[in-house]
């Protein structure tokens, strides 16, 4: 099954067979991920699950944490959809922030590994961390009915807020489950005096 962001990649436009060898090289990478944990994660060990030669993954991915920002932002694209405009709006921005915290929810070591890998300073990760954070804010500007290129204080406010959610949850302070009520929780606070 191909979309749009399975025939992306950080580098380039792929074929529908560079985007078979992309998926697998993404699941090898969660297998590993699991088994390994981050550190012991490596573009080599990931090659070698999917039955791929490493020089060809590194043709795709840089690093590790290229690797595993990949992995988040495809998860993220494919499971967070767009918001309900029939709903209220922060029940809107409630679904928005519920899915993007549960996205890496019951992966195994992936959430601590994407807050890692997301913090790094890899050129192809920073270009990912750009393409994520300006999907959320796509997606909460959305739910909110407002203009993504200047989305205004509230976007702002929950950008933070399930920035600084998953950070916790990726450390292991919360579960993602307890990160998603949370998050939820506080934007119906901010959202208390917004019309709704």
């Amino acid at each position: 099954m191909s979309s749009p962001v399975s025939q992306e990649s950080t580098r380039r436009r792929l074929t529908t067979q560079q985007a078979e060898t992309v998926a697998r090289l993404t699941d090898a990478a969660v297998e590993v991920l699991n088994e390994e944990g981050f550190d012991g994660l490596t573009v080599r060990a990931v090659a070698k699950r999917a039955g791929v030669a490493p020089a060809t993954a590194y043709t795709y991915f840089s690093s590790k944490s290229h690797l595993v920002a990949e992995v988040f932002w495809r998860r993220l694209a494919q499971g967070v959809a767009e918001p309900d405009l029939a709903i209220a709006p922060k029940d809107r921005v409630a679904q928005v922030l519920r899915d993007v915290s549960l996205v890496v929810a019951g992966e195994g070591q992936l959430g601590g590994a994407v807050t890692v890998a997301l913090l790094g300073t890899d050129p192809d990760v920073e270009h990912l961390r750009l393409r994520i954070g300006g999907f959320i804010r796509q997606r909460l500007a959305a739910a909110l009915e407002v203009d993504p290129e200047n989305p205004g204080p509230v976007v702002d406010a929950l950008e933070m807020l399930y920035a600084g959610g998953l950070v916790h949850a990726g450390m292991g302070h919360l579960s993602y489950e307890q990160t998603s009520d949370r998050l939820v929780a506080a934007a119906h606070l901010l959202m208390e005096n917004q019309p709704q």
